[in-house]
């Protein structure tokens, strides 16, 4: 399985327009190779870098299985039209919230889940609301990696 960006490579700074120095929108996202089997796609994102620990940027699952992309600046809200849902960030709110580090360059990860099953989570779900009901239902992922310094 594959998850990339056509905002950046892998590895390289994430544009501005994608964190809280620009318009914060949700970078754009493909993803390709789910497996037999796979009902459902979840998608975490966050920074290991965090002075306070691991910061959660974006929580999404029961994205349809057939699904090969999300779009740039996914609407923050708790059910998007393809009727995935989202969840609470670290910053207390819905959906997704850009980089935004307090110092040094930070890592950013993107992390794709295949699924064999939808998930029934409130929108108040957090990431590890969502790790805990992807237990035993995850048939593969995959990673995507950037970087941001602020100005």
């Amino acid at each position: 399985m594959d998850i990339k960006s056509p905002a950046f490579a892998p590895g390289a700074l994430i544009p501005p327009k994608y964190t809280c120095d620009g318009a914060d929108l949700s970078p754009p996202v493909s993803f390709s190779g789910a497996p037999v089997g796979t009902k459902s796609l979840a998608l975490i994102a966050d920074d290991p870098d965090a002075p306070m620990g691991t910061w959660v940027h974006w929580v999404v699952w029961n994205i349809p299985a057939g699904t090969r992309s999300l779009e740039e600046g996914v609407p923050k809200k708790e059910t998007v039209a393809d009727g995935a849902r989202q969840g609470t960030n670290d910053f207390r709110r819905i959906g997704y919230g850009g980089p935004c580090p307090p110092s040094g360059t930070h890592r950013y990860f993107f992390r794709l889940y295949a699924l064999d099953a939808a998930l029934n989570l409130p929108a108040t779900a957090t990431k590890q609301d969502l790790e805990k009901a992807m237990q035993e239902h995850i048939l593969a992922q995959a990673e995507l990696m950037g970087k941001y310094t602020r100005r």
